[in-house]
């Protein structure tokens, strides 16, 4: 499927002419958002026996988070400034409440509160992101998408750092920094020259068809359940199978991150070497056999090698996808509903992980699932549906 992205329609005219939020407000707030991502994977071992949970109650801290996160994404509206100021504002109180919950039972809906946060602020940055720069919308998204994983690199290697520090400090300040995140948006909201009603969509209601929904719908919750079964259990996997302690199975998460990072920077320069199809199946082929041979792996080192593998490998895959998505000139309500969608993938696949991994005593056995999502993935980009047409200014 290829869309002419240098075509800007009504809706990338009103968000190109807001200047609120700024770049680098989006940037920041984004590398939060990474942190919020990834911050079960790390301490999910500490919390595991702490409320001396199965596997597969584990992975319901994984799908409250995640479920959250989809409600985010569906709610979005036309008014992106306003969206993503709410959803700073949940995100540091639900990560607040996660700090003090006192059983496992409570974390769940605090966790909620965080994740519909996080998800309110990756729609509408990735929305906002894809809409402002048609000309060049892979390279933009693979851009804001790199500065979200070095967020996400973060979240291991503070996790690591800072292991003495008890979790409720950490995370209140993780949570003011969402609140001062806040306090920029709403001073620029507040700015004469950038009201709210700028980033509303000029598209008339045309619907947006059907197929191209579901196909999109599709492709990011599988994406959202692979990403996301690889870094929500590799700490616990590593820790398991490496034989090695917590401190350096929480590394290895790291270098999955440090992979995907890198792979954020080189598939922004792929972008305009390659066409995003080509780009996408490319990464979902190596993601496939990556995937396989961890579920054989058996020694610390293979498994570290093979982290760092996959993120480059994952890498491009989601900010490919967003720019073929975004190429169809999706309404900003639709463009929500199908990142949602994604936090769907993220919430249930993990989950289900965890249930193989208690059926099947063996978390290796388990691995079969991420690998049948990127097949599935790879299937599905051979399908070819025509493009959207471009909706009409009212």
């Amino acid at each position: 499927m290829k869309v002419d992205a240098s075509v800007t329609q009504p809706f990338s005219q009103s968000v190109a002419a807001a200047p609120a939020p700024t770049l680098a407000l989006m940037h920041a707030v984004h590398v939060l958002a990474g942190l919020g991502t990834m911050l079960l994977g790390p301490i999910l071992p500490l919390l595991i026996a702490r409320w001396h949970l199965l596997d597969s109650q584990a992975g319901l801290l994984l799908m409250a988070q995640f479920i959250g996160a989809t409600t985010g994404g569906i709610t979005v509206s036309s008014k992106l400034a306003r969206d993503m100021l709410v959803g700073m504002l949940a995100a540091g109180v639900g990560f607040l409440a996660f700090a003090l919950a006192p059983s496992f039972l409570l974390a769940l809906p605090a966790l909620a509160v965080g994740g519909f946060g996080v998800g309110r602020i990756i729609a509408t940055v990735n929305i906002i992101g894809g809409a402002r720069y048609p000309a060049n919308r892979g390279v933009a998204l693979a851009r804001l998408n790199f500065t979200w994983s070095l967020g996400a690199l973060l979240s291991p290697l503070l996790a690591a750092w800072l292991v003495s520090v008890p979790l409720l400090a950490r995370l209140t300040v993780f949570a003011a920094l969402f609140i001062v995140c806040a306090g920029a948006m709403t001073a620029q909201l507040l700015s004469p020259r950038t009201p709210d009603v700028m980033l509303t969509s000029g598209a008339s209601e045309t619907r947006f068809p059907p197929r191209l929904f579901l196909y999109f719908a599709a492709l990011l919750f599988l994406y959202g359940g692979l990403e996301t079964c690889l870094s929500g259990w590799l700490t616990t996997y590593a820790l398991r199978y490496g034989r090695t302690s917590l401190v350096l199975s929480e590394y290895t998460m790291v270098l999955l991150l440090c992979g995907l990072t890198a792979g954020r920077a080189l598939a922004s320069w792929l972008h305009t070497r390659l066409r995003e199809t080509t780009l996408q199946r490319l990464a979902l082929v190596l993601s496939a056999v990556l995937a396989a041979a961890l579920a054989a792996a058996r020694e610390a080192s293979w498994i570290a090698a093979l982290a760092v593998l996959l993120g480059v490998a994952l890498a491009p895959i989601f900010p490919a996808t967003f720019a073929i998505f975004m190429g169809n000139h999706p309404p900003a309500r639709t463009a929500g509903i199908v990142l949602a969608a994604s936090g769907i993938g993220a919430a249930s696949l993990p989950w289900l992980m965890g249930v193989i991994s208690t059926r099947a005593g063996s978390l290796q056995i388990a691995l079969v699932l991420p690998v049948a999502a990127a097949l599935a993935l790879l299937v599905l980009s051979f399908l070819r549906l025509r493009p959207a047409p471009l909706p009409v200014s009212s």
